[in-house]
């Protein structure tokens, strides 16, 4: 693995750049890779932003969120993924990614997942809270200062993955950067209310139904809620809407595990993973081809509910301690 150091200078050698973040976006790799973007911006570097789908709306609050592209426009010889543990997290774009590294652009990785395969050329990968901390420190020794708008991407980054600075993982280093973030003129109040706290009528809607079904198993230490396309339609509510149900059954005693199911379509499903600490839900996504960090984790599952109910159920209670 590369060190930060080495990371830095390579991009400031790169004559343009086309910074990747992963499908269904979260303030992580779309903060990180804004603020990567208008560091190299003010490097004088030509560099956009890509990812596969819509940007969630709570984050379009933020200026430039709105110039985030489906696909790159530019023909450049640096292409950096931000947050994406794999190729695969880039989705529709992953075929992208893989053509421009078989003609041999520089291929850049920047991560903090603990499941990253290092699939890049360089790779710079470390555990932590949140990967804009990373992203800070490499800013940093870009010799990038970062202006307002520059330190809102990466506070906005850090509040999102930390659970607004609540997760295991977070530490005296996560709250040094998000302070070098506030000092150079941040909202951390705005930011928390636009990412976690303001919603629509019908997101409550969706809210108080689908924690109102909550499912509870393995003595209650395991806990699921289930949404589904109906109740997407019936509140008018994109996918986005279902981020944060997971930390919902987190909160409740004495629950381990809490898992958000969400159906992507008939018979598939999306699973959003969380652990007090006891369990290591990275090695749950795994058995499914899924991962992410030990407290967090995600994965796809295949097949009727029921059935995908009870190979979840399993490979929890595997992990349990007894």
């Amino acid at each position: 693995m590369n060190t930060l150091s080495e990371i830095a200078d390579v991009l400031k050698r790169l004559k343009s750049a086309v910074i990747f973040t992963h499908m269904r976006p979260d303030g992580d790799t779309l903060g990180g890779a804004m603020a990567l973007h208008r560091a190299l911006f003010m490097l004088n570097i030509p560099s956009e932003v890509v990812n596969e789908g819509d940007i969630p709306e709570k984050f379009l609050f933020l200026e430039g969120m709105k110039g985030i592209r489906r696909t790159p426009s530019l023909d450049a010889d640096g292409y950096i993924c931000v947050d994406s543990s794999d190729e695969a997290r880039l989705g529709l774009l992953q075929p992208v990614f893989l053509a421009g590294k078989k003609k041999g652009k520089v291929t850049v990785n920047l991560d903090h997942h603990v499941s990253n395969t290092r699939y890049c050329k360089y790779n710079f990968v470390r555990a932590r809270a949140s990967n804009c901390e990373n992203i800070a420190e490499l800013l940093s020794l870009m010799g990038v200062a970062a202006d307002k708008l520059l330190a809102s991407y990466l506070l906005t980054g850090m509040i999102t993955d930390s659970g607004a600075f609540s997760h295991g993982d977070v530490n005296g280093d996560t709250f040094r950067a998000a302070a070098a973030c506030a000092d150079a003129g941040a909202d951390v109040g705005a930011i928390t209310y636009e990412v976690f706290k303001k919603q629509s009528k019908a997101r409550a809607g969706l809210y108080a139904e689908v924690i109102a079904h909550l499912r509870y198993d393995l003595e209650d230490r395991l806990a699921v809620a289930l949404v589904t396309q109906a109740q997407l339609a019936k509140y008018g509510l994109k996918q986005d809407a279902t981020e944060g149900i997971v930390d919902f059954a987190l909160s409740v005693e004495p629950v381990e595990v809490s898992v958000c199911m969400m159906e992507v379509k008939r018979g598939q499903y999306k699973a959003s993973l969380r652990s007090k600490g006891r369990v290591n839900v990275n090695e749950v996504a795994g058995v499914f081809g899924g991962g992410g960090h030990v407290l967090a984790s995600g994965c796809m599952f295949f097949g009727a509910f029921e059935e995908v109910y009870d190979r979840l159920r399993y490979a929890v209670a595997q992990r349990l301690p007894q």
